[in-house]
């Protein structure tokens, strides 16, 4: 099994993370959990959440783990080239809990697929984001890479 980085990655969480709440649980080079608490400003005018919560909830967990993955092999990390989310239903719980898992991991791309659940079990959207794997010091997270 591996190493578990999701408390270096809660440690890092930048701008919308944090805007969002999000907290990693899980963190490994086969898959990243995350969990998000809902509440009203995560909704959009109708008391749903937004379906561009969804969209960077799947983006990000996504990004997490194309990123690990990538300087476990000596890339500098991971941008997103595509996201696409599909929304499923409705929230019925308080929590959201984001799972990522790589479909496809080569040398310049990787494809990682996303689902989010509420705590009762319902899930509400499923993603696909494609990401560009970018060579050491370009676009570097600080703490994991050197410049």
């Amino acid at each position: 099994m591996s190493t578990n980085h999701a408390e270096l990655l809660n440690q890092l969480r930048g701008g919308l993370e944090k805007t969002l709440g999000m907290e990693y649980t899980l963190a490994t080079l086969e898959e990243v959990v995350a969990e998000v608490e809902i509440g009203p400003q995560h909704s959009q005018p109708y008391g749903l959440v937004h379906g561009g919560v969804y969209c960077a909830l799947i983006e990000s967990v996504c990004s997490a783990g194309a990123a690990m993955s990538a300087m476990a092999k000596g890339g500098g990390g991971a941008v997103g080239l595509d996201n696409q989310t599909s929304f499923l239903r409705g929230a019925e719980g308080k929590k959201l809990i984001i799972r990522a898992t790589p479909l496809s991991t080569g040398r310049r791309t990787h494809l990682w697929q996303a689902d989010v659940h509420d705590e009762t079990g319902a899930h509400l959207a499923e993603g696909r984001v494609r990401l560009l794997v970018t060579r050491r010091g370009e676009h570097s997270v600080k703490g994991l890479t050197k410049s």
